[in-house]
């Protein structure tokens, strides 16, 4: 059974070898950086930079979006079962009611996150 995986360690070892020579030798042949003022500010078109790059967000954004993101990828698992409906039907009732558990399962989720305030945005 050791020879079933014996060439899928021999690639593991070799990409890490290779890697491991990759970095090394980039270390040891690489020129070295140096760190001028000039160098390391920012450029924005030839003018002088104002303020920091980017804006502090609030993290109400990141939670609408990750919030979007799970119910959109879970209405996503809804798609499939509603193209074969009529077949599922007809051979069965347990796919309704396993669809109906999963639905009722986003909806507490989704009340969850709207006591919760995640949605709101006057806080």
């Amino acid at each position: 059974m050791l020879n079933d995986y014996l060439p899928i360690l021999m690639q593991a070892l070799i990409a890490l070898g290779f890697a491991a020579t990759s970095l090394g030798l980039s270390v040891l042949l690489g020129k070295r950086g140096s760190n001028r003022g000039a160098k390391d500010t920012v450029y924005e078109c030839g003018m002088v930079a104002i303020g920091t790059g980017a804006p502090r967000f609030s993290v109400k954004f990141y939670m609408v979006a990750m919030l979007f993101v799970l119910f959109d990828i879970e209405v996503v698992f809804l798609y499939p079962w509603a193209v074969q409906f009529k077949e599922l039907m007809s051979a069965n009732q347990d796919a309704f009611w396993s669809v109906a558990a999963f639905a009722t399962v986003l909806a507490v989720a989704y009340v969850y996150a709207l006591k919760k305030g995640a949605l709101s945005w006057n806080e």
